[in-house]
């Protein structure tokens, strides 16, 4: 359960920072965010930040319990 929680919290970080720097022109270097189109929307995503946000929040919870 600590593992889906943390998986929310890193994919809302991830849109968090991937929109500002995303739509600033930048691809944020190691971050590799990139545009996807959804429908008629731009979305920002980075699968790096989103597996290192994810693996930091998933640490976080186990050293809380």
């Amino acid at each position: 359960m600590d593992l889906l929680k943390a998986m929310g919290l890193g994919a809302l970080i991830t849109c968090c920072i991937a929109v500002v720097v995303g739509t600033q022109g930048s691809s944020g270097g190691a971050l590799a965010i990139h545009q996807l189109a959804v429908a008629d929307y731009k979305v920002y995503w980075s699968w790096p930040m989103f597996f290192g946000g994810t693996g930091l929040f998933w640490a976080l919870m186990l050293i809380q319990r």
